[in-house]
């Protein structure tokens, strides 16, 4: 029989239209039903149109409920071509799972292809922490005498007595702000509420700012209720807190990479090589998972022989006999 294109080119039209509708459900998925933030969703919809774009160009005929675990790891060697990091293939990779994990919720699919797809082998990266002495270095670096040096304490104190995301520090309220008994309010990952002490140095830096340098800027329509806001009157974006702290990072001599994520692993990590329980640490990150917030329990092999000498009865009994 003669092959003819005909056919073929309406298939591929219509599975064209399968990615869009399921991807377009999906969406729909996360912020109705997860109610996931904007970036968030922006995020598992690029990983899902990443293998979208690989099925219009290399497998016109598959559907995505269609997909076998032999068409993902072509996915996967295509990601391998374009030399894209391990890291941001298990990324990519955890977001096509939640999509079919969706598809197969939905009845959409009966077999999850993602299932037979091992992840790849990763390197457990700690993140960069800083000691009390360079938190402190940047404090003290501000210029308190300015209204922006002033902004710019209020920020870094908040990040780091409070342990927030940065997208949770420019999304802040003002009626989040509970002062009289000492604790704040954020809206985590999946809008998850959660209650976190304010100390007091946050509380004092917070308060001037609000009351001497944000009750002159004229809020836009919105953005009334926003507790950091630059000079037209909207919230900062994270790319403008990236900077701020980085600027202050450089004047300050700190030659570590310092982000305002920086100031969360610190918060983390100083609280819990204080003593701090770890269940109590996970409910102020807002962590669903306590294994997430185990990450922060990278203590330096002298604190732990430290811990060791003071608290093993096997130690502190040798130590006697010594």
């Amino acid at each position: 029989m003669e092959y003819t294109q005909e056919p073929k080119s309406i298939d591929t039209k219509k599975v064209q239209q399968s990615w869009h509708r399921y991807i377009k459900q999906f969406e729909n998925y996360l912020r109705l039903e997860k109610a996931m933030s904007e970036n968030s969703i922006e995020a598992y919809l690029r990983d899902i149109q990443k293998l979208s774009q690989f099925a219009f160009s290399q497998l016109p005929d598959i559907a995505p409920t269609a997909i076998t675990p032999d068409h993902l790891g072509q996915f996967v060697k295509h990601l391998h071509s374009f030399s894209v990091a391990d890291n941001s293939q298990a990324r990519i990779l955890a977001g096509i799972r939640s999509f079919y994990k969706f598809l197969e919720e939905e009845n959409a699919i009966s077999d999850n292809p993602t299932d037979h797809i091992v992840r790849p082998q990763l390197k457990q990266t700690l993140p960069d922490v800083l000691d009390f002495w360079e938190i402190e270095k940047m404090l003290n670096s501000i210029n308190l005498s300015t209204n922006e040096g002033m902004r710019n304490r209020a920020i870094l104190e908040t990040l780091y007595s409070c342990g927030l995301r940065v997208s949770e520090l420019i999304n802040l309220r003002l009626t989040d702000l509970f002062f009289e008994v000492g604790f704040l309010k954020v809206f985590g990952k999946g809008s998850k509420e959660r209650l976190i002490p304010l100390g007091k140095d946050a509380t004092k830096f917070l308060q001037i700012y609000i009351e001497q340098i944000r009750c002159h800027i004229k809020p836009k329509s919105g953005q009334e209720n926003i507790v950091f806001l630059n000079k037209r009157g909207t919230a900062y974006t994270r790319m403008t807190i990236f900077n701020i702290v980085k600027a202050i990072a450089e004047e300050a001599g700190v030659k570590k990479t310092v982000s305002p994520h920086t100031f969360r692993h610190s918060f983390a990590t100083h609280l819990i090589e204080g003593g701090a329980d770890l269940r109590a640490v996970q409910e102020m990150l807002g962590h669903e998972s306590i294994v997430t917030t185990g990450i922060y329990t990278h203590l330096d092999r002298e604190y732990l022989r430290q811990i060791i000498q003071e608290h093993h009865p096997r130690a502190k009994r040798k130590s006697k006999e010594g």
